[in-house]
Protein backbone atom coordinates (compact mmCIF):
# COMPACT_ATOMS: atom_id res chain seq x y z
CA UNK A 1 0.00 0.00 0.00
CA UNK A 2 2.82 2.39 0.80
CA UNK A 3 4.44 1.77 -2.58
CA UNK A 4 1.12 2.57 -4.28
CA UNK A 5 0.83 5.82 -2.32
CA UNK A 6 4.38 6.80 -3.16
CA UNK A 7 3.71 6.15 -6.84
CA UNK A 8 0.67 8.45 -6.66
CA UNK A 9 2.89 11.14 -5.13
CA UNK A 10 5.52 10.67 -7.85
CA UNK A 11 2.79 10.93 -10.51
CA UNK A 12 1.42 14.12 -8.95
CA UNK A 13 4.81 15.86 -8.69
CA UNK A 14 6.71 14.70 -11.77
CA UNK A 15 8.64 17.97 -11.97
CA UNK A 16 10.09 17.71 -8.44
CA UNK A 17 12.83 15.72 -6.75
CA UNK A 18 10.98 13.90 -3.99
CA UNK A 19 12.12 12.53 -0.67
CA UNK A 20 9.70 9.92 0.59
CA UNK A 21 9.39 8.41 4.06
CA UNK A 22 11.51 5.60 5.43
CA UNK A 23 11.72 3.30 8.40
CA UNK A 24 9.68 0.66 10.11
CA UNK A 25 6.36 0.45 8.28
CA UNK A 26 4.77 -1.05 11.41
CA UNK A 27 6.17 1.57 13.75
CA UNK A 28 4.27 2.75 16.80
CA UNK A 29 5.96 6.15 16.43
CA UNK A 30 5.93 8.26 13.29
CA UNK A 31 8.03 11.42 13.05
CA UNK A 32 6.81 14.04 10.62
CA UNK A 33 9.06 16.86 9.49
CA UNK A 34 8.49 19.89 7.35
CA UNK A 35 10.21 19.23 4.01
CA UNK A 36 13.55 17.91 2.78
CA UNK A 37 16.57 20.16 2.47
CA UNK A 38 19.50 20.02 0.06
CA UNK A 39 21.25 17.07 1.72
CA UNK A 40 18.02 15.09 1.97
CA UNK A 41 17.35 15.58 -1.75
CA UNK A 42 20.94 14.62 -2.62
CA UNK A 43 20.74 11.41 -0.57
CA UNK A 44 17.02 10.70 -1.12
CA UNK A 45 16.38 10.23 2.62
CA UNK A 46 14.58 12.31 5.26
CA UNK A 47 16.52 13.98 8.09
CA UNK A 48 20.09 13.23 7.06
CA UNK A 49 21.44 16.80 6.99
CA UNK A 50 22.31 19.09 9.91
CA UNK A 51 18.83 18.84 11.43
CA UNK A 52 19.00 15.07 11.04
CA UNK A 53 22.20 14.94 13.05
CA UNK A 54 20.42 16.84 15.86
CA UNK A 55 17.47 14.49 15.57
CA UNK A 56 19.74 11.43 15.76
CA UNK A 57 21.39 12.84 18.89
CA UNK A 58 18.03 13.38 20.59
CA UNK A 59 16.70 9.99 19.50
CA UNK A 60 19.78 8.38 21.06
CA UNK A 61 19.17 10.42 24.21
CA UNK A 62 15.71 8.86 24.60
CA UNK A 63 16.87 5.44 23.37
CA UNK A 64 14.97 5.33 20.10
CA UNK A 65 16.57 4.00 16.94
CA UNK A 66 15.71 5.22 13.47
CA UNK A 67 14.98 1.67 12.36
CA UNK A 68 12.24 1.38 15.03
CA UNK A 69 10.30 4.45 13.89
CA UNK A 70 8.96 5.83 10.64
CA UNK A 71 10.17 9.24 9.42
CA UNK A 72 8.56 11.35 6.74
CA UNK A 73 7.81 14.96 5.82
CA UNK A 74 4.49 16.68 5.21
CA UNK A 75 5.91 18.21 2.01
CA UNK A 76 7.88 15.68 -0.02
CA UNK A 77 9.93 18.12 -2.14
CA UNK A 78 12.43 20.81 -1.21
CA UNK A 79 10.84 24.27 -1.19
CA UNK A 80 13.47 26.74 -2.36
CA UNK A 81 14.13 30.40 -2.98
CA UNK A 82 17.02 32.34 -4.45
CA UNK A 83 19.06 33.94 -1.67
CA UNK A 84 20.37 37.50 -1.75
CA UNK A 85 23.73 36.01 -2.86
CA UNK A 86 22.12 34.25 -5.82
CA UNK A 87 22.29 30.70 -4.43
CA UNK A 88 19.43 28.27 -3.92
CA UNK A 89 18.24 28.22 -0.30
CA UNK A 90 15.55 26.41 1.65
CA UNK A 91 12.33 28.17 2.55
CA UNK A 92 9.29 27.10 4.54
CA UNK A 93 6.52 25.47 2.53
CA UNK A 94 3.63 27.75 1.67
CA UNK A 95 0.14 26.98 3.02
CA UNK A 96 -0.80 25.99 -0.54
CA UNK A 97 2.08 23.48 -0.73
CA UNK A 98 1.15 22.06 2.67
CA UNK A 99 -2.51 21.69 1.72
CA UNK A 100 -1.67 20.25 -1.73
CA UNK A 101 0.13 17.35 -0.03
CA UNK A 102 -1.98 16.97 3.12
CA UNK A 103 -4.16 14.16 1.74
CA UNK A 104 -1.03 12.20 0.81
CA UNK A 105 0.33 12.67 4.34
CA UNK A 106 -2.93 11.56 5.93
CA UNK A 107 -2.98 8.47 3.73
CA UNK A 108 0.63 7.74 4.69
CA UNK A 109 -0.31 8.07 8.38
CA UNK A 110 -3.25 5.70 7.91
CA UNK A 111 -1.04 3.12 6.21
CA UNK A 112 1.66 3.21 8.90
CA UNK A 113 -1.03 3.46 11.62
CA UNK A 114 1.25 4.61 14.45
CA UNK A 115 0.16 5.05 18.06
CA UNK A 116 1.90 8.43 18.28
CA UNK A 117 2.59 11.12 15.68
CA UNK A 118 5.56 13.28 16.59
CA UNK A 119 5.41 16.48 14.59
CA UNK A 120 8.75 18.24 14.22
CA UNK A 121 8.04 21.94 13.95
CA UNK A 122 5.09 24.15 13.17
CA UNK A 123 4.58 23.13 9.54
CA UNK A 124 3.79 19.45 10.19
CA UNK A 125 1.72 20.42 13.24
CA UNK A 126 -0.40 22.69 11.03
CA UNK A 127 -0.72 19.97 8.40
CA UNK A 128 -1.69 17.15 10.76
CA UNK A 129 -4.09 19.36 12.72
CA UNK A 130 -5.43 20.84 9.47
CA UNK A 131 -5.11 24.24 11.12
CA UNK A 132 -2.84 26.80 9.48
CA UNK A 133 -3.08 28.91 12.67
CA UNK A 134 -1.67 26.22 15.00
CA UNK A 135 1.48 27.40 16.78
CA UNK A 136 4.26 25.06 17.88
CA UNK A 137 4.90 27.35 20.86
CA UNK A 138 1.41 26.61 22.16
CA UNK A 139 1.61 22.82 21.72
CA UNK A 140 5.22 21.64 22.09
CA UNK A 141 6.29 19.07 24.64
CA UNK A 142 2.95 17.53 25.54
CA UNK A 143 0.56 15.05 23.97
CA UNK A 144 -2.65 16.28 22.43
CA UNK A 145 -5.31 14.84 20.18
CA UNK A 146 -5.48 16.00 16.60
CA UNK A 147 -8.61 16.32 14.51
CA UNK A 148 -7.88 12.84 13.18
CA UNK A 149 -8.27 11.49 16.72
CA UNK A 150 -4.64 10.37 16.82
CA UNK A 151 -2.25 11.29 19.59
CA UNK A 152 0.13 14.05 18.57
CA UNK A 153 3.30 14.93 20.40
CA UNK A 154 4.53 18.19 18.88
CA UNK A 155 8.21 19.13 19.17
CA UNK A 156 10.19 22.04 17.85
CA UNK A 157 11.99 21.22 14.62
CA UNK A 158 15.52 19.83 15.23
CA UNK A 159 16.90 22.64 13.05
CA UNK A 160 15.48 25.22 15.45
CA UNK A 161 18.35 24.63 17.86
CA UNK A 162 20.83 25.36 15.08
CA UNK A 163 19.41 28.86 14.71
CA UNK A 164 18.22 29.47 18.26
CA UNK A 165 20.64 27.84 20.69
CA UNK A 166 18.42 28.95 23.60
CA UNK A 167 15.85 26.34 22.47
CA UNK A 168 18.26 23.45 23.08
CA UNK A 169 17.28 23.03 26.76
CA UNK A 170 13.57 23.25 25.90
CA UNK A 171 14.02 20.70 23.11
CA UNK A 172 15.83 18.31 25.46
CA UNK A 173 13.08 18.64 28.11
CA UNK A 174 10.45 18.02 25.45
CA UNK A 175 12.31 14.91 24.27
CA UNK A 176 12.46 13.68 27.88
CA UNK A 177 8.69 14.19 28.14
CA UNK A 178 8.26 12.26 24.90
CA UNK A 179 10.38 9.41 26.30
CA UNK A 180 8.24 9.34 29.45
CA UNK A 181 5.06 9.36 27.39
CA UNK A 182 6.29 6.52 25.15
CA UNK A 183 7.39 4.52 28.19
CA UNK A 184 3.95 4.92 29.76
CA UNK A 185 2.35 3.57 26.57
CA UNK A 186 4.50 0.45 26.78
Amino acid sequence: MLNELYQKIRDAFTDRELVLGEGNERADIMLIGEAPGRTEVELGRPFVGKAGKNLDMFLAHIRLRREDIYITNCVKFRPTRISEWGSVANRPPTPEEILAQRDFLMEEINIIDPKVLVTLGGVPLKSVMNDMGASIGAFHGRPCTGKSGRTLFPLYHPASIIYKRELAATYEKDMDRLAEYISALG
